[in-house]
Formats: C-alpha cells, structure tokens, sequence
C-alpha cells in the first residue's frame, strides 16, 4: 500500500525549514536549494509543492501570518472581560516566547528584504493595523477607553508600540525581555483605559 502524505503537513515542514535557513543565513541565503536541503527533501520534492521561490517564500510568510492568527483565535475564544481579552490578543503579536521570536525575526528579514530591495512581495499584508482598530472599536463599545481619546492616533500609537517592541526585542533581547514587554504592554493599556 503506498505512504499517505499529508500535503499540507508537508508544506508547513518545508515553511518552517524556509524560516530556519532565513534565520541562519537572511534573505539573501534562502535559496531553493538550502530550503531543500534544511527540510530533508529533493529539490524535485520541493518543486512539487512550490513553483517557484517567490511561492515558496510568499507561503513561509503566510503561515507565521496564520499561526499568529489562529492563536488570536483561541484568545478569542476563552471569553476573557474586554480589556484582558484585548491585552492578550496584542501580546500574541508580541514575540514573547522562542517561537514567536523566530516567526517575528523571518517577518522583519522579509519585509524589510523586499521593501529595501524595491520588490512586491505579493501584498502580503500583516493585517494588523485593521486589528488593532478593531480592538479599540471593542474597547469603545464596552465603554472601558478614556473619552478624550483620538482613535486615529491612539491606532497608530498602539500599531507603533507593538513594531517598536517587537523590534528592540530582537535586536535588545536582554534588555527587552519577556517581562519588560508586558510591563509596558500592561502600562500602555492602563493609560489608554478609564480606572
């Protein structure tokens, strides 16, 4: 009887192999060839799955996006007051944990790899901007956010707290450790919500 394969699981081996070798060796170092190799596949194998490197790279992406999701998600689901649920939906965009510092360190390395190098990288989007809008419209609603405040800024202001932590994270990971994330997380939520 021949072995099932399951594609998809497949597929996220070959993505997750994409991020290691992203991780070790940047953009530039991400061949098809390295890919192949990082995830014990043949190139064929590979090609059989993903067309092209840009496919290939654009679903790597996708997945950190859906993983990210999916935890969002069960956040969601756990019916947690407004103001803890939020709280706990930001820090899953947080790199707070080995994982999330891997998936977040292979966004910024993509990102920035094809914003520097002029190329589209397929409109990959991390959505979070409209979530965070969402997020504040949900605080609103509940009638727990400040009144005085400016929803367009305190949008940019919160989406710029999390690119700023999430950044200084990986490049400061002593300093900003897990702790001193949500310390600021935390205080940051405090100030924008009524006692």
């Amino acid at each position: 009887m021949p072995k099932l394969v399951d594609h998809s699981e497949r597929k996220s081996h070959i993505a997750e192999a994409t991020w290691r070798v992203i991780l070790k060796e940047g953009m530039k170092g991400a061949t098809v060839r390295k890919i192949a190799q990082e995830a014990g596949v043949s190139l064929g194998a590979l090609r059989h799955y993903f067309t092209t490197q840009h496919e290939l790279l654009a679903f790597a992406m996708k997945l950190v996006s859906d993983r990210a999701n999916a935890r969002i998600r069960d956040v969601m689901a756990l019916g947690l007051p407004p103001k803890e649920l939020v709280t706990r939906v930001l820090m899953e965009l947080l790199p707070l944990d080995e994982n999330s510092m891997a998936e977040m360190e292979v966004w910024f390395a993509f990102v920035f790899h094809h914003k520097y190098a002029g190329e589209d990288y397929g409109g990959l989007n991390d959505g979070i901007y409209p979530g965070i809008v969402n997020l504040l419209g949900h605080l609103k609603k509940e009638g727990l956010l400040r009144e005085e405040l400016d929803m367009d800024i305190e949008a940019e202001r919160l989406y710029a707290l999390l690119d700023g932590l999430a950044l200084h994270a990986l490049l400061e990971p002593k300093r900003l450790d897990r702790e001193r994330i949500l310390r600021v997380l935390h205080s940051h939520m405090d100030s924008i919500c009524r006692e």
